[in-house]
C-alpha cells in the first residue's frame, strides 16, 4: 500500500513537471504557463505535504523513528539509575509517541533492580520484562543461564542501519559467549582518579601512580583536616561495592575469583594482599566514616567542594563539568586509576553495560530491538556522551574531559570479569562476606575463607563443581 501511494505521487510530481518544461520552451502562451506553474506548484506543495505526512507514519515520532506496531503492544525496561542510563531512559520513552505503542522503564537501585531480575527470569515462566540493564558479570550469569536472547540475527540485519560497527570490537565481545551476542553495548565504564587540581597545587602534590601515593597524599591532606570531608575515597558502601573494589585489587595483584576448574583462587595469597590495601587505604584515607559514604556521596562532595579526591566511575564523572551541578569544573581534574605497585596493571576494571533481550519475553523481538536503537544510535549517544562514557567512537569529541583518564584505565587496566557464569556467585558471596571485615566480625583470611566455603557449597549444587 505505502509503494502504491508513493508510486502514485510521484507520477503525478513528473507530469507537473513535464508541463512545465513544455510550457517554458515556446514564447507563445506566457500567460497559460504561469497559471499552469501556479497550478503544479500547488499539486507540488499538496504531494510533499502528504509525502510528508506519510514519512511521519511510516518513521515513528520525533525522537522515535520506528513504525508503529498493528497492535496495542507494551514493552516494559528494568534497570538501575545513574546519569547516563537516566538519559537512555528518556531515550527510550520518546517511543511512547508511536501509535498503539507503550514503553515502560522502571530504574532501581542496581542491586535492587538485578535481584528483581533474577527472581524473574529464575522461574522459567513468560518474563514480565522485555529490555533488561546488565553490566559484564549479568552476561555471564544470565546468557548463561538460557536467560537471554541469542541477538546475532537481529544485529546483522541492522549492521548497516544502525552503523553498528561504529561501537569497537571489545565492546561486542563483552556480550559475547561462544560466538552468541546476548547484548548491545550503551555505556563504556571504568574507575579513575579524580581530584582538584587547585588543591594539589596549593598543596605541591604530585598526581598518585599507585595506592602507597595515594596514601601519601592522604598523609598530606590530613585525615583530621576539617576543610573536607575526608581527603579520598573508594566506595565500600556496599557488599557489591567491596566486591568491585576487591576484584580490581586482586587482578592488580595477579589473582583472580577462579581456578580453570571453578574452584575459588580468590581467598590466597593474591586476596590478602588485596583486602589488605583496601584497608590501608580506608584507614588512612577516609576513616570509619568512608565506610559508608556511598558513590552518590562522592558525586555531591566533589561538586559541593569538600572532597579533594576520590576513585569514581566514568558514568558519573560526566557530572563533574555541568554548572547546573558545580561551580567547580575548571579545577577538578582526572587521572588513570592507580597501581596497586609500579608495574601492576592499574587497578580499574573494564565495563560495559548493555541492553538484553530475556529469552521468554513475548512481544515481538525485532520490535524490541529496534526500540533499543532508538537509544544507542549515533544521535542518542552524542546526547548521552554529555553525561557518561558511551560505546560509540564516533561521538568521543562530544564527551568529557575525564576521557582520556577513563581510557587510559581501560587500556592499562586489569580488565573485565571472565564469563564463567559460576561468577555470579563468587561476586555474591564476596558481597556478602566481606563487609564483615570492615564492621571488625572477620579478619581477611576468615571473610575470604567462608566466602570460598558458601561459594563451594552453591556453585556444586548448581553443577559448577564436581560433587
Amino acid at each position: 500500500m505505502k509503494n502504491t501511494r508513493l508510486f502514485s505521487l510521484l507520477l503525478l510530481l513528473f507530469v507537473a513537471l513535464f508541463f512545465v518544461a513544455c510550457g517554458s520552451s515556446g514564447d507563445e502562451g506566457s500567460e497559460d504557463t504561469a497559471e499552469d506553474t501556479t497550478s503544479d506548484a500547488d499539486v507540488t506543495e499538496d504531494a510533499d505535504e502528504e509525502m510528508d505526512e506519510e514519512m511521519a507514519e511510516d518513521m515513528g515520532v520525533e525522537g522515535c523513528h520506528i513504525a508503529a506496531p498493528a497492535e496495542d503492544t507494551e514493552i516494559n525496561m528494568i534497570g538501575w539509575s545513574f546519569p547516563i542510563t537516566d538519559y537512555y531512559a528518556e531515550e527510550l520513552e520518546k517511543c511512547n509517541g508511536v501509535e498503539n505503542l507503550t514503553v515502560n522503564t522502571n530504574l532501581l537501585a542496581s542491586a535492587d533492580a538485578q535481584e528483581q531480575v533474577r527472581l524473574a527470569l529464575s522461574s522459567g515462566g513468560d518474563s514480565p520484562f522485555d529490555i533488561v540493564h546488565s553490566a559484564n558479570s549479568g552476561v555471564a550469569e544470565w546468557a548463561g543461564e538460557g536467560w537471554m536472547m541469542p541477538l546475532n540475527d537481529l544485529v546483522d540485519k541492522y549492521w548497516d542501519e544502525y552503523n553498528l560497527g561504529d561501537i569497537p570490537e571489545k565492546a561486542w565481545e563483552g556480550a559475547t559467549i561462544d560466538g552468541q551476542i546476548y547484548g548491545v553495548p550503551i555505556v563504556g565504564n571504568t574507575l579513575h582518579l579524580i581530584y582538584r587540581q587547585d588543591v594539589f597545587d596549593e598543596l605541591g602534590l604530585e598526581v598518585p601512580e599507585t595506592y602507597d601515593e595515594v596514601i601519601e597524599v592522604c598523609n598530606a591532606i590530613g585525615l583530621d583536616n576539617t576543610d573536607w570531608d575526608m581527603p579520598f575515597t573508594i566506595n565500600l558502601s556496599a557488599g557489591w561495592a567491596w566486591e568491585i573494589e576487591f576484584f580490581q585489587m586482586l587482578r592488580a595483584y595477579g589473582g583472580d575469583f577462579l581456578n580453570e576448574d571453578s574452584t575459588p583462587a580468590f581467598n590466597g595469597e593474591a586476596g590478602v594482599n588485596a583486602v589488605n590495601k583496601i584497608i590501608e587505604v580506608a584507614d588512612a584515607c577516609m576513616g570509619i566514616d568512608g565506610y559508608t559514604f556511598s558513590l552518590n556521596d562522592q558525586e555531591v562532595a566533589l561538586q559541593l567542594g569538600t572532597l579533594p579526591s576520590t576513585n569514581m566511575w566514568a558514568s558519573r564523572a560526566a557530572n563533574m563539568t555541568d554548572p547546573e551541578r558545580t561551580d567547580l569544573g575548571d579545577v577538578i581534574a582526572y587521572a588513570p586509576a592507580p597501581r596497586v605497585t609500579a608495574d601492576s596493571p592499574r587497578a580499574g576494571s573494564a565495563w560495559n553495560d548493555f541492553y538484553m533481550i530475556p529469552a521468554t519475553a513475548t512481544n515481538d523481538p525485532d520490535l524490541i530491538f529496534r526500540i533499543i536503537m532508538e537509544a544507542a544510535d549515533e544521535e542518542s549517544q552524542q546526547g548521552a556522551a554529555a553525561v557518561g562514557m558511551t560505546t560509540r567512537v564516533a561521538v568521543a569529541e562530544f564527551g568529557g574531559p575525564y576521557l582520556p583518564a577513563a581510557n587510559q584505565t581501560l587500556a592499562e587496566g586489569i580488565g573485565s570479569y571472565d564469563k564463567n557464569p559460576a561468577i555470579g556467585i563468587v561476586r555474591a558471596k564476596l558481597g556478602e562476606f566481606l563487609p564483615l571485615i570492615g564492621t571488625g566480625e572477620m579478619t581477611v583470611q576468615e571473610a575470604l575463607d567462608a566466602a570460598a566455603e558458601a561459594y563451594i557449597e552453591e556453585a556444586t549444587a548448581q553443577g559448577y563443581i564436581d560433587g
